[in-house]
């Protein structure tokens, strides 16, 4: 399920789109960078929050270096598909990027992202200290990751 901005990103398979792709926190944001003729991205070092609000000045550095066409933002659904005050306050937080770098936005169903991420990190034999060990950017990446490929379905179906 994704959710997306009045404004168009290219859904031409064969030209290939920058992605910024973020696991919205209250206190951390996951950060991914990607691109769409591989439809992988990787993690990037995770963004200080402060209640959820970020330094918007790293957040404009990191459009300056990865020039995206676009911006992906998990959205944290309830098991059952509900929504809760996070998702609305990860909505906003993508509305927000729309507004400041005036590109597209897109919403992806982020559940399970982030237990996937710490459970990829133990069955490599990492540090189980997630506060210290950040798994947010592996949770970005794995959003970003979905993302691309739910494009490539639509895309292909």
């Amino acid at each position: 399920m994704t959710e997306t901005s009045t404004s168009k990103t290219s859904t031409n398979p064969n030209i290939a789109i920058a992605v910024l792709g973020f696991d919205f926190g209250t206190t951390r944001i996951g950060v991914a960078i990607g691109q769409s003729l591989t439809g992988q991205g990787r993690p990037l070092a995770p963004l200080k929050a402060t209640d959820g609000i970020p330094n918007w000045d790293t957040i404009s550095a990191l459009v300056e270096e990865w020039q995206p066409d676009a911006f992906v933002v998990g959205l944290p659904l309830n098991m059952d598909g509900s929504e809760n005050e996070m998702c609305q306050r990860a909505r906003k937080f993508a509305k927000r990027l729309h507004g400041r770098y005036n590109l597209p936005y897109h919403m992806m169903d982020e559940r399970l992202s982030s237990y996937e991420a710490k459970g990829q990190v133990i069955a490599q034999g990492g540090n189980r200290n997630f506060k210290e060990n950040s798994v947010d950017g592996l949770a970005a990446q794995m959003i970003l990751e979905s993302w691309f490929a739910q494009q490539a379905e639509t895309s292909n179906g």
